[in-house]
Parts: structure tokens; C-alpha cells; sequence
């Protein structure tokens, strides 16, 4: 897959142009439900829970949801303003009218989607160390993380927006498949106490479990050889649905 950077940038910044216009409209929302996970979970439930692994069940949850910030930021971009921008408004058929490749777009959108993450997900680790809930300077180490939960998700999703035929379909993307994901991807539980053989092997497949798990090592200072892992599966996976996704959108932008 042949990109140019310039080209790329340029995708980009026509993203940040146009998202400077509707910014508060489109981060509030997005920003906010972490926000109330967290007062309402972290502090409300908290409250009953003396500690989970050696910390209170706040501090357990924080860096958890700074990575489904981070994923939310990505979800949302690569599915309901790709989709609007590539049938609706038609939007890259007018790029494909200059040199830009569909390459490029598809880099482009890459770049803004994890720019989104890192937003999102920057900002609700600003609001957690404001609680006190992120240790310094060990949880610095999280911010890393940040973008690589946005690659993996904009990775995930630009290939499912690809791929279907309807936007009604993306109801069924944030339902049958983040939410499962935020459910039990080791944010609200450690898995690992309460799963057990094929279901924990199961757990272990899903993508949210891994930044969630890289961020809450490095929160702890415990980053080990599971950190490899980790940082593979996130590798691995982007890489592979995103040559997948070059493939897709180069079919649908010049047939």
C-alpha cells in the first residue's frame, strides 16, 4: 500500500477544519459518558467496595475508561462520518478528482480517527489526575497507549464501514460489539478472577482487553512480557484489517 504523507495530511487537516466548526458539539457528548461511568460506578459502587487489587475500585476503573474514551473517539469517527462522507456527501469522490489516492484517504482518516482518540482519550486522563486517580509518573507511560486503542479501533471500524450496506447497520456495531467489548474487557472486573479456561481464552480475543490492560500496567507500574503481547495482538490486528481495508476502499472509490 503506497501513501503520501503530504496527501494524507491534507485528508487530515480538511477533518480538522470542518470538525473546528462542531467541536463542542461532538466532544461533549462522547467526553461525558466515561466521565459518568465513572462518578457513578467509580464513586457510587466504589463506595461498597473496599478495594480490588490492592486499590480502590475508582482507581482500578480509571484506566480502563480512559481507553474506551479513546475507543469511542475512533468508533465513531470511522463509522457514522466516514460513511456519511463516502455515500452522502460524496466527499472522497471529489478528492479521487485530484492526485490523491484512495490510499491517501484512507490514511487520512486513520490520522484523524486516532487524532480523535487521543483527544478524548487525553482529556479524560486530564480529568482522572485531577481526581488523583492516576499516579505519577507512572501513569504517563498510559498516554501511549491512547493512540494505539485508536489505531486498533479506527482499524476495526473503517473496515466494517466498508463493508455495509446501510448505516442502520452501525446500531448493530455499537450493541453486539462495543458493548460486549466495555463489558468485559477487564474495565469494570479483572477477568482473570472470575473467568475461567474457553471463556477466559474467549476474553483474551477481545480487542478492548488489551490497551485496557497495557494502561492499567503502566497506572501500576507493572508493565511485564504481557506487555509484548499486548502490544502485538494491537499491531497485529491493525495491520491486517487495515491492508484488508486498502483493498475495500479502493474498490468502492473506483468502481
Amino acid at each position: 500500500m503506497r501513501v503520501s504523507a503530504t496527501y494524507a495530511v491534507a485528508v487530515w487537516q480538511r477533518n480538522l477544519a470542518m470538525y473546528a466548526r462542531t467541536w463542542k458539539l461532538n466532544l461533549l457528548p462522547n467526553f461525558f459518558e466515561p466521565v459518568f461511568y465513572l462518578a457513578a460506578i467509580g464513586i457510587g459502587v466504589g463506595a461498597y467496595i473496599s478495594e480490588m487489587r490492592g486499590m480502590s475500585y475508582a482507581e482500578f476503573l480509571a484506566p480502563g475508561l480512559v481507553c474506551v474514551a479513546a475507543m469511542n473517539g475512533a468508533s465513531y469517527e470511522v463509522t457514522y462520518n466516514i460513511y456519511v462522507r463516502l455515500v452522502f456527501d460524496k466527499v472522497y469522490d471529489a478528492m479521487m478528482t485530484s492526485p490523491i489516492t484512495a490510499e491517501d484517504i484512507l490514511a487520512g482518516e486513520l490520522l484523524w480517527a486516532m487524532t480523535r482518540s487521543c483527544l478524548y482519550g487525553g482529556i479524560f486522563f486530564v480529568v482522572i489526575t485531577g481526581f488523583g486517580l492516576a499516579p505519577m509518573p507512572g501513569s504517563l507511560l498510559a498516554l501511549a497507549v491512547i493512540p494505539l486503542a485508536g489505531l486498533l479501533f479506527a482499524a476495526i471500524g473503517v473496515s466494517f464501514t466498508l463493508r455495509v450496506p446501510s448505516m442502520d447497520l452501525f446500531s448493530f456495531y455499537f450493541t453486539l460489539f462495543l458493548t460486549p467489548l466495555f463489558l468485559f474487557s477487564d474495565v469494570f472486573f479483572p477477568i482473570e478472577e472470575r473467568l475461567t479456561g474457553f471463556w477466559l481464552a474467549i476474553a483474551e480475543v477481545l480487542p478492548l482487553l488489551h490497551p485496557v490492560r497495557l494502561a492499567r500496567d503502566a497506572f501500576q507500574g507493572t508493565l511485564g512480557w504481557v506487555a509484548l503481547w499486548d502490544l502485538a495482538y494491537i499491531l497485529g490486528i491493525s495491520a491486517v484489517l487495515l491492508r484488508w481495508s486498502a483493498g475495500a476502499v479502493r474498490e468502492r472509490l473506483t468502481s
